[in-house]
């Protein structure tokens, strides 16, 4: 519960910069509460309302079944991987080493 406020408040400070996507990585998280999840439905609506992308990063078993669980897997672009996730934002490509980067025209 302590990091869902700074997770909001990054949200907001990322959406405020109208930026195209934003990826949330959990592969490092253990534990997710309804407070954590709401900030995770806010996100999202933030990032359609500007007309951006939000994706989640989640690996781990438990987690996925949380989101099974509460049928937000139909509400959130789920990837097993942050790769796979920043492949799927449109304009950025991954490098070799697995780093963003803004696809060449």
């Amino acid at each position: 519960m302590a990091t869902a406020p700074r997770l909001r408040q990054h949200v907001q400070t990322v959406t405020a910069r109208n930026l195209a996507g934003l990826v949330l990585d959990l592969d490092r998280v253990d534990f997710i509460d309804s407070t954590g999840l709401g900030v995770m439905v806010g996100a999202a609506k933030r990032m359609r309302m500007i007309d951006g992308g939000f994706r989640i990063v989640c690996s781990q078993k438990h987690l996925n079944d949380l989101f099974r669980l509460t049928r937000l897997n139909e509400v959130f672009d789920l990837y097993e991987s942050l790769e796979e996730a920043l492949t799927s934002v449109e304009g950025v490509t991954v490098d070799g080493a697995g780093n963003p980067k803004e696809a060449s025209t």
